[in-house]
């Protein structure tokens, strides 16, 4: 499965974006998606995850209540809306697939095998 992520931009703190991730492929319903953020000299972190029906998903700490991530199976699309933003949240994000055989959303970016390009995104102060 391919992968492109859309959508990262210039944002003031407090602001919103929205970003999409959309999938070529078969059968992109059996995959667990993710999003996950790296800033330079960082580990790439976890972000948000939803399960292949969407019926689950799981959040870094930090974006709980701010984040919300979902999926359009029909669309082949996931989507992280990203609101209250803040200058901290700035990073390029990836969206990730893992490889369609796990039944949990991982938080490890071993847990995934498809990854998307990157979007940027930067919160201004």
């Amino acid at each position: 499965v391919q992968l492109q992520a859309f959508g990262g931009g210039l944002v003031q703190a407090g602001g919103s974006l929205r970003l999409s991730c959309a999938a070529s492929g078969r059968s992109y319903s059996r995959y667990i998606m993710a999003w996950f953020r790296q800033v330079p000299g960082k580990e790439r972190e976890f972000v948000a995850g939803i399960a292949r029906s969407g019926d689950n998903t799981r959040y870094l700490d930090s974006v709980k209540g701010r984040f919300t991530i979902s999926r359009d199976n029909a669309k082949n699309t996931v989507y992280l809306q990203m609101d209250s933003l803040k200058p901290e949240d700035t990073a390029v994000y990836y969206c990730a697939a893992d490889g369609g055989l796990g039944s949990m959303i991982g938080r490890g970016r071993g847990d995934y095998y498809y990854w998307g390009q990157g979007t940027q995104v930067t919160v201004s102060s």
